[in-house]
């Protein structure tokens, strides 16, 4: 079996999801556990290089985890977070290893499930950059965003309380009406959940919609690649 390494603390909180749905998903898939190691980075730091716009040194910084990783022996990697893919195929055309996008992996399942127009939701670089709504519309998908304000608003709490495993009534009932909003008025046939941690305070109930858990498909993906024959 392939050793798969993971690029995790973008935030701490998926990667614990990430390392108990692979360790268990390979044992009851195969009998086994799989081999895996994590270099974990800080989610604090990604989002200062974002806001810096140093974009150069955001590709660098994940690069130092990746040559950890394949000095460790991983075969293949993968952040645990989305919004390091701002800088994706800058770190792909550089890395050591070859990398699972989740972002790849979330339009390939909108895709097969015939979606034209999805609301996206996610840290505030994911929402106001193209990487993910560049995928999307290549494959013919409108990936909406919400307003500026609500930009803010989800950027702000996702790095305040949800990066940190803190679900506030008030702001899982503002998400909700910002992901039924767009349903309403602009047609949104699913919610994307841009970030990997939005599964902790949004789900399909809550919405009352299509949620696209791009952490959940994402590992299903990866699983494929660790079982595979």
């Amino acid at each position: 079996m392939k050793k798969l390494g993971l690029i995790g603390g973008t935030g701490p909180e998926s990667t614990v999801a990430y390392y108990k749905a692979l360790m268990y998903g390979v044992q009851q898939r195969s009998g086994v556990f799989p081999r895996l190691c994590i270099e974990s980075l800080s989610v604090f730091e990604v989002l200062k290089f974002c806001k810096a716009q140093n974009y150069a040194g955001l590709a660098d910084y994940l690069l130092q985890g990746l040559n950890s990783l394949a000095q460790a022996g991983a075969d293949f990697a993968c952040f645990t977070g989305i919004t390091p893919h701002l800088v994706f195929e800058e770190v792909a055309s550089r890395s050591p290893l070859p990398l699972v996008s989740i972002v790849e992996s979330s339009c390939e399942h909108a895709q097969q499930r015939s979606y034209r127009k999805v609301a996206l939701l996610g840290t505030l670089p994911t929402m106001s950059g193209t990487f993910f709504q560049r995928v999307f519309r290549e494959r013919g998908i409108e990936a909406l965003t919400p307003t500026a304000e609500e930009m803010r608003y989800i950027g702000e709490k996702i790095e305040t309380e949800v990066e940190l495993g803190q679900i506030v009534p008030a702001t899982q009932q503002r998400l909700v009406e910002i992901c039924r909003r767009l349903m309403a008025e602009e047609g949104a046939q699913a919610v994307v959940l841009g970030c990997t941690e939005l599964p902790l305070i949004l789900n399909e109930t809550l919405v009352a919609a299509p949620c696209l858990d791009v952490m959940a498909i994402h590992i299903r993906k990866l699983l494929d690649m660790l079982t595979a024959p």
